[in-house]
């Protein structure tokens, strides 16, 4: 996890592997947390197109989700938003795939405006400021340099455009910090040896977030990237965290 070389081909296929139970994991793990999190953070996305829906000039909503996983974020917006239209991007052809399938069954009524496809936060194929919103949940943390993918994602944001970032941070309290990677680490190798016989598959989780920022850092970080930072809600002691930032 230390090695941004070799980062992204490691957790890839890891992600490939557990596309098939990803939604039932994550609620499992966060004793089903995951859930409002996202509500949360698709109102946050959704804030200020509820009043553009209205403009006569602006046709079309254009959102980017990353790290789309099977699609719950693209699908809210999509859900609360009639002009959205998000393009849903994931490394894993997997979770794709299970997004494709999603849209095509339970989601069938947003399927003509969400477009799933594989693709790299790091090198997004999209035109500059051609977004009006980017959203990322648990993505940032995964990549080969978060500061590469904070500076993607503000290219390819309209000057004015929304970020929403979800994701696992390190916190910086010593203790908490020990006792939240103790507890993932335990319940993620759990879960990974008696789902997958691979305790890794989300036992890594823990080690992820120790090689990772604090929120503190992110923020910063957002910034020198070239956003405004408007708000950061924290979760478990800042071992979660959104964060809402404006590109400047």
């Amino acid at each position: 996890m230390s090695d941004p070389t070799r980062k992204q081909a490691f957790v890839t296929p890891m992600f490939d592997l557990i596309a098939p139970r990803y939604d039932e994991f994550t609620r499992l793990f966060s004793f089903g947390m995951d859930a409002g999190w996202k509500r949360t953070a698709i109102r946050a996305a959704t804030r200020d197109l509820m009043t553009m829906r209205d403009s006569p000039v602006q046709t079309e909503i254009n959102v980017l989700d990353l790290a789309a996983g099977t699609g719950d974020v693209a699908v809210g917006i999509a859900r609360e938003v009639a002009r959205a239209r998000v393009i849903a991007i994931d490394a894993s052809e997997s979770m794709i795939a299970a997004a494709r399938v999603r849209l095509s069954a339970r989601d069938a009524d947003v399927a003509d405006r969400v477009t799933p496809r594989t693709g790299d936060m790091m090198q997004l194929e999209i035109d500059d400021a051609s977004m009006d919103v980017v959203t990322a949940s648990y993505g940032v943390r995964n990549v080969p340099t978060a500061a590469g993918a904070l500076r993607e994602m503000r290219r390819v944001l309209r000057t004015g455009g929304r970020l929403v970032l979800l994701d696992f941070y390190r916190p910086e309290p010593r203790v908490w910090r020990a006792l939240l990677l103790w507890y993932l680490r335990q319940a993620g190798n759990t879960v990974g040896w008696l789902w997958h016989r691979e305790p890794v598959v989300y036992g890594y989780i823990a080690s992820s977030i120790d090689h990772f920022v604090s929120w503190q850092r992110m923020s910063a970080m957002l910034v020198d990237a070239g956003f405004r930072v408007e708000c950061v809600e924290r979760y478990l002691g800042g071992g979660v965290a959104r964060h809402e930032a404006i590109a400047i």
